[in-house]
């Protein structure tokens, strides 16, 4: 089979102008990149659509196909004569050039240009950079000029972003030799930075600049909040991020128009696309496909307990990928012998399904839809497992072939989705805004992950007192933990019972409006494994990229 990269080149693209028009936007409504990329400049205030959101298990270090599954699906609805929308996230480089690779989707079930998606694309990530350290770079520049705010240079809680992985630049000591002034510093990748959060979440320009001038920086010498908009900067930020915020508009192999815009990571942020790209595949289309960053525990969480409250939506059906390696590895099976037919592991791997099933009908009170990304080493024995538990879990599986078949092998999960769709349903919510910091991230323990309960450090405590102290007690929280188990211990696979979460930090997003709840030892810059890869991507003599998956 060819690679992600090849079937991707070998795509008679529609030019985007074509694309515009299927959801009945005019040129003078789009900003061209070229003939296979646009920005959106239009009225989104017509929210129409039906919305479908598609989320995970636990997943394997590789993913689960989530994105590959949300193009497929989208696809086999206009296979079906449906007008349906993609709305996704952006790529970062850091899982491009590191594990993960690009995400884009794969095989037959692609958004495209990929090349151009998983690298630079529009360039609103590296927009995002900049108005990070931009911000950053004025701080210190305030500090080395006299300190007029009088900021205590040991609680600076802003900090410096970059759009990859790099262990190295985690701990960090910024102004030495006199070029400024000495202090610690540590860098978190872009997708997990505030800016990036407050992108997704800003409904329109002025709101975005009313955010970024609530960024809290850190706390000045009399233990005072010090914000971006005391430095003066907001709007300067701002400027840099006004083509940013316009969603961009691409499609997949098959025609499908997709708007893929915004990429915090689920496991150390949100995880989902912005706000103003949902508004504007829901004003522009009948149904819209959207992913959330990894399992469900981490980002349909943060979807419908965040993300549906602020934007003021909620999905009429909610789709959740699994494979059956996935289910395998669960239960206990050795990486090695994965793709041999194992019923047992399968079962006893099966009840971590279960869970996310049980939270989108018992918690969230939304349909829901699992759809299995199929694999030609699945036999038939463990198809039949998958689909009578499912069944007895209260729920539909359906065995998908996007990768290999695109539209054609969605047209069974898309008439699924649809039908579950037409269900009525009002979301409900896994904790109550109004109650305090501490009782909102025990809920969403117990009630998402299924844990025993939470036990806070003295820090995250002490943060949480203050935090309350000072009026952000009724933000939505954020939990920051593994994506590979519902607990905050990644070995802890399957539906572990009894476990505790460990809540070592608490950090205020004053801008993003959400407080984070750090667990385990999940870390906010990422590092490269010993052979990333980078080392497969490569540009031939003719320009083109190569090894990009």
């Amino acid at each position: 089979m060819l690679s992600d990269i090849e079937i991707a080149k070998n795509c008679k693209m529609k030019d985007i102008g074509e694309i515009a028009a299927s959801l009945g936007l005019k040129e003078d409504q789009i900003e061209r990149y070229g003939k296979y990329k646009a920005k959106i400049s239009a009225d989104f205030s017509k929210r129409r659509a039906k919305l479908i959101l598609v989320t995970a298990i636990n997943p394997t270090a590789s993913g689960e196909g989530k994105t590959t599954v949300s193009i497929g699906l989208a696809d086999g609805m206009k296979k079906r004569g449906l007008n349906v929308c993609l709305a996704l996230r952006e790529p970062s480089l850091g899982p491009v050039f590191g594990i993960k690779g690009g995400a884009a989707g794969g095989g037959y079930a692609q958004v495209v240009p990929m090349e151009d998606i998983n690298l630079h694309f529009t360039g609103d990530l590296h927009a995002i950079t900049a108005a990070n350290n931009l911000l950053a770079a004025v701080v210190d520049n305030h500090i080395f000029r006299g300190n007029e705010l009088q900021l205590d240079t040991e609680k600076i809680y802003f900090r410096r972003c970059l759009d990859m992985n790099d262990r190295s630049l985690r701990n960090v000591t910024v102004g030495r030799g006199g070029e400024g002034v000495e202090r610690e510093e540590h860098f978190e990748i872009t997708a997990a930075s505030e800016v990036m959060a407050i992108l997704c979440l800003a409904t329109s320009l002025k709101d975005l600049k009313r955010r970024l001038g609530n960024i809290i920086v850190g706390e000045n010498k009399k233990g005072e909040y010090v914000y971006a908009r005391d430095f003066g900067v907001e709007g300067a930020m701002c400027s840099l991020l006004k083509d940013a915020i316009k969603p961009n508009l691409v499609q997949t192999l098959e025609g499908t128009p997709a708007i893929v815009h915004g990429g915090p990571f689920a496991n150390i942020a949100h995880g989902c696309n912005s706000i103003t790209a949902t508004y504007a595949a829901m004003s522009l289309a009948d149904y819209v496909v959207t992913e959330a960053g990894f399992g469900a525990d981490l980002g349909a969480e943060k979807f419908l307990d965040t993300k549906c409250r602020i934007a003021g939506i909620e999905p009429d059906c909610v789709v959740v990928v699994a494979t059956v390696k996935a289910l395998k590895l669960h239960g206990g099976a050795d990486k090695a012998t994965l793709s041999e037919e194992n019923v047992a592991a399968l079962e006893k791997g099966l009840p971590n399904l279960f869970k996310h099933i049980e939270n989108i009908k018992n918690v969230y009170k939304k349909p829901v839809v699992v759809a299995m990304n199929r694999f030609a080493s699945d036999t038939p024995a463990e198809i039949e497992t998958v689909m009578k538990s499912v069944e007895k879990a209260g729920a539909q599986a359906v065995f998908t072939d996007v990768f290999l078949k695109g539209g054609e092998g969605g047209k069974e999960l898309a008439d699924a989705v649809v039908k579950a769709a037409e269900q009525k349903s009002r979301l409900h919510f896994s904790y109550d805004l109004n109650d305090p910091i501490r009782k909102k991230i025990e809920d969403v323990v117990r009630n998402i992950y299924g844990g025993a309960g939470v036990r806070f450090s003295d820090t995250a405590s002490e943060k949480i007192a203050e935090a309350e102290a000072r009026g952000f007690g009724k933000l939505p929280v954020i939990i920051a933990k593994t994506q590979y188990s519902l607990s905050d211990d990644a070995k802890l696979l399957a539906r572990p019972p009894g476990f505790t979460v460990h809540v070592r930090d608490i950090i205020v997003k004053g801008g993003a409006e959400f407080v984070v709840a750090v667990a385990g030892s999940i870390v906010l810059m990422p590092g490269l494994g010993k052979h990333p890869a980078a080392e497969r991507i490569d540009v031939d003599e003719n320009g083109e990229i190569v090894g990009l998956s």
